[in-house]
């Protein structure tokens, strides 16, 4: 399936989780925390001004972004988890 978001909203795929504490402790799935760093799959047009012009969006497909830990919306596509958020949910693009 694909999707085409609306305005200035954008589809992340969450990057997997830590698996292993850095002194090498194995973490179970309960224990593991919601990912907060993804990478953009899909982006709208942007944001609608007063003026009727679009504002673009600051990312690129592909970008690897950090975002709120609870922020957004969790679906499932094809079989795989994807969150769709608005442009001012991201924190940051990691470089």
């Amino acid at each position: 399936m694909k999707l085409n978001p609306l305005d200035d909203r954008i589809v992340i795929e969450p990057l997997g989780a830590e698996e292993m504490t850095a002194g090498g402790i194995v973490l179970p799935d309960a224990a593991k925390e919601k990912p907060q760093r993804g990478k953009v799959i899909a982006i709208g047009p942007g944001r609608l001004l007063d003026s009727g012009e679009r504002c673009p969006v600051a990312l690129a497909i592909g970008d690897e972004v950090l975002f709120a830990k609870y922020g957004g919306t969790d679906i499932e596509i094809d079989k795989k988890e994807v969150k769709i958020l608005r442009e001012s949910d991201i924190l940051a693009k990691v470089v």
